[in-house]
């Protein structure tokens, strides 16, 4: 399947509800598009003004996660300088001010510039859990690329995609998935389009490391181990051998014979073998079985 990380071509508005998520009001419509509208969904009011820098911020982050909610919150935009009577009425005197509605009252708000998380907590909160479906789509990708369905992860990665384009996520989703498939240049070419914000996204860069180890180690295993086995202290040997190791899947193997060099002169080319494992690490994910063993083995290495 074609990844096109083309926002043009993608539908934003892809959720229930569609445009309908997220709109302006006026003291004529206020009624409608808040109190009323809330006792069926929960709807953040977001009171901002457009010479306020924050409100610049906070605003399109609160859009994207209601959008990513699937329908289970919506939100309305107030323009203070266009609607006093409503900033007024709610004694507005700081923006950005943000209120939550449910049941037709207001039951929660902030003001000033939130991070992402706490704005994920506040809407979690606002909808009792799971507002994030996006959040919940990207757990069960990764559940059947683990298991090796990398179709049906495919799948679930496009539709994230398909509602947030630039869902960094769900891209290192989609790039696992080339390199499940063998597509690695492909993967390089995507990492190479992308904005600088997503290619130091963790997950992303993660698989830029994959992609470098990949391409360094693309020895045969064989007689790189007949090198090892005849000269031990062929420090080079380890690391080269722990990279063909990796190239060919045995990822464990890659990280036990980089522990054995670490083991035998762990100074050796100024700690060459633990950056190289550090690299594994990065790679492979930290949440991986086969890092927190190894981690847990360099521990015990660099404490002896």
């Amino acid at each position: 399947m074609a990844f096109i990380l083309d926002e043009s071509a993608i539908p934003v508005n892809a959720a229930p509800g569609g445009a309908d998520l997220i709109k302006d009001t006026t003291i004529e419509t206020f009624m409608e598009d808040v109190v009323v509208a809330s006792q069926q969904v929960p709807v953040i009011v977001d009171f901002w003004a457009p010479w306020c820098g924050p409100c610049k911020t906070l605003g399109p982050m609160l859009e994207k996660l209601v959008r990513q909610s699937g329908g289970k919150v919506r939100m309305v935009k107030v323009n203070v300088e266009e609607e006093q009577q409503i900033a007024a009425q709610f004694q507005i005197q700081t923006v950005p001010t943000v209120y939550a509605f449910k049941g037709g009252r207001p039951v929660d708000a902030f003001q000033g510039a939130q991070q992402e998380s706490q704005l994920k907590r506040f809407i979690d909160t606002l909808v009792g859990g799971g507002a994030n479906v996006l959040d919940e789509a990207l757990e069960q990708a990764r559940a059947f690329l683990a298991e090796g369905d990398v179709d049906t992860a495919t799948q679930i990665y496009q539709q994230i995609l398909g509602q947030d384009p630039a869902h960094a996520g769900a891209i290192a989703g989609m790039l696992r998935c080339y390199l499940a498939r063998g597509l690695n240049d492909e993967a390089a070419q995507v990492i190479a389009s992308l904005p600088d914000a997503l290619q130091k996204h963790a997950g992303i860069q993660a698989i830029s490391t994959e992609l470098a180890l990949l391409a360094q180690g693309a020895d045969d295993c064989a007689p790189l181990e007949a090198k090892v086995a005849a000269n031990p202290d062929d420090h080079q040997a380890y690391i080269d051998l722990a990279l063909a190791y990796y190239a060919a899947g045995r990822k464990e193997e890659a990280c036990d014979i980089l522990l054995a060099s670490i083991r035998r002169d762990r100074s050796w080319n100024e700690e060459e073998a633990r950056k190289q494992l550090l690299k594994l690490f990065e790679a492979m994910g930290h949440a991986d079985p086969i890092t927190k063993a190894a981690r847990r083995k360099l521990s015990a290495v660099w404490l002896a």
